[in-house]
């Protein structure tokens, strides 16, 4: 374990390059279980220009937190922090944070029911 420090709240670029900050600094105590990025697609095409990256941290109390930075590169679209506490269903194969479980290896496999209801949409 050790002393995790996190930033919650966002940052915008405005167009005439000032930098508006609602920030604030978080810190816990907790191992760095893993990380996940997702760049976002236009066209189809990966681009380097908005993204998520979350990080998996496991508390020295026993709960799961993961955090999470949306980030922009565009002028007055602002980068946002945030914590989120998450279950081992969240982390699991139809969870929200289903991506970054599987990183840090806590997924599981899908159940029966699970896998028969992702059928039904077909």
């Amino acid at each position: 374990m050790e002393a995790i420090k996190v930033l919650i709240g966002t940052v915008t670029a405005t167009n005439s390059g000032l930098v508006q900050s609602t920030t604030q600094e978080v810190e816990f105590v907790a191992d760095d279980l893993g990380e996940h990025d997702e760049l976002s697609t236009r066209n189809g095409q990966v681009t380097d220009t908005r993204g998520v990256h979350q990080v998996l941290y496991h508390t020295d109390d026993g709960r799961y937190v993961v955090s999470e930075e949306d980030w922009s590169k565009w002028q007055g679209e602002p980068t946002t922090y945030k914590l989120h506490q998450a279950t081992l269903d969240d982390l699991g194969p139809t969870g929200r944070f289903a991506a970054l479980g599987a990183e840090c290896d806590l997924s599981r496999p899908l159940t029966l029911d699970e896998a028969l209801g992702s059928n039904e949409d077909a």
